[in-house]
């Protein structure tokens, strides 16, 4: 799907990104000149507005080569998505205009006061992914009036989805992991901002304002996918690297012997498991993008799938690891990055099974 020129950009851009802990300025010129931040956004606002196994494979391929990059294109693109469920004439303003990038958190925190025809928000959110580069901010924040909390019909408290300017949001530059360290995953803070009703939003189907297949599909669902293929990719280049590492080791004959046998059967079972989950996971989701309302079974099976494939790229990397040698305790090492970017990964909480 990508040219060599395109992989050797994002590869040689690869240790510069994680000394400045940030994309660089070539990696963002490139996303914008693909247009992956709109890389799910209808086409009347400018997107590409990708199907999703389409995008999905994308995604795994941008992993498979750099996996910090990919993430925050996944988690921006994902953001940006959210231009198919706020007012189309705001939409059209917002995403025509050039290197739009949204980012944030979807957890629930701080608090939107509902006064007339506005909020005022007040709350701090962690890990909005490309922090340094966003146009504009998402939350989800609980909502009150008069200064108590709004409950659902079942007793529950109800949050809502804002975005605000970027001008308006305070960064804590906190991200300070040592793996998807060019995520630049920073905190945020707003005081008493005043928002207009129109940047709230919810994330449901109902709730769309564009027609575009994407939009019908369920958030958590699509969240589930994109993320599973950054592991999917990630993993993959990690077994790639592992096994060229068993042929350097194979050149000696007595190492051959007592362990190369084992290790390249055990990563040929390896491989093998992983990628009957995988290709089922794409499968899934052929099935649910062509149904106006995905079979509930179908849905419930691509949440179990996509954390199973989280727990065996974790258990599968604690495994092989140790049998990298040097090499792979080496911090430029790729062997060492990717080792990195799969562990700090792993500790997102959408995917993250215990």
């Amino acid at each position: 799907m990508l040219n060599t020129e395109t992989r050797h950009v994002i590869s040689d851009n690869v240790l510069a990104s994680i000394r400045r802990k940030t994309l660089t300025p070539e990696l963002l010129q490139l996303i914008s000149r693909q247009n992956w931040f709109n890389l799910w956004v209808p086409k009347v606002y400018g997107g590409l507005n990708a199907e999703l196994k389409e995008g999905c494979q994308l995604l795994e391929e941008l992993a498979y080569i750099d996996g910090g990059f990919a993430w925050t294109v996944t988690l921006c693109a994902g953001a940006n998505m959210f231009a198919g469920f706020i007012n189309p004439a705001v939409a059209e303003i917002i995403f025509k205009q050039e290197q739009v990038c949204w980012g944030g958190s979807g957890m629930p925190s701080g608090r939107a006061d509902k006064e007339g025809d506005h909020f005022i928000i007040t709350g701090s959110w962690k890990y909005a992914t490309g922090a340094p580069h966003l146009t504009h901010f998402t939350l989800n924040a609980w909502v009150y009036e008069d200064g108590e909390p709004v409950l659902d019909t079942g007793g529950s408290q109800v949050y809502r989805s804002f975005f605000v300017d970027r001008e308006h949001v305070l960064i804590h530059y906190d991200w300070d992991t040592f793996g998807l360290e060019c995520t630049a995953s920073h905190s945020f803070s707003i005081n008493e901002l005043k928002v207009p009703q129109g940047r709230a939003f919810d994330l449901h189907p109902d709730c769309r304002t564009s027609d575009e297949p994407i939009f019908y599909y369920p958030f958590m669902t699509f969240a589930e996918c994109t993320l599973a293929v950054n592991y999917i990719g990630m993993f993959r280049r990690f077994l790639d690297l592992f096994e060229k590492q068993l042929l350097v080791k194979s050149s000696d004959p007595e190492w051959v012997k007592t362990n190369g046998k084992i290790l390249f059967k055990k990563v040929d079972a390896v491989r093998s498991t992983f990628d009957k989950k995988a290709k089922r996971l794409y499968q899934l989701i052929d099935e649910t993008w062509k149904e106006t309302e995905p079979d509930t079974l179908l849905i419930a099976e691509i949440a179990d799938l996509s954390r199973a494939l989280v727990s065996d790229v974790r258990t599968g990397t604690i495994d092989l690891f140790p049998y990298t040698g040097i090499a792979g305790a080496q911090r430029e090492n790729e062997l060492n990055i990717v080792f990195r970017h799969i562990f700090t990964a792993s500790q997102h909480a959408l995917l993250n099974r215990s």
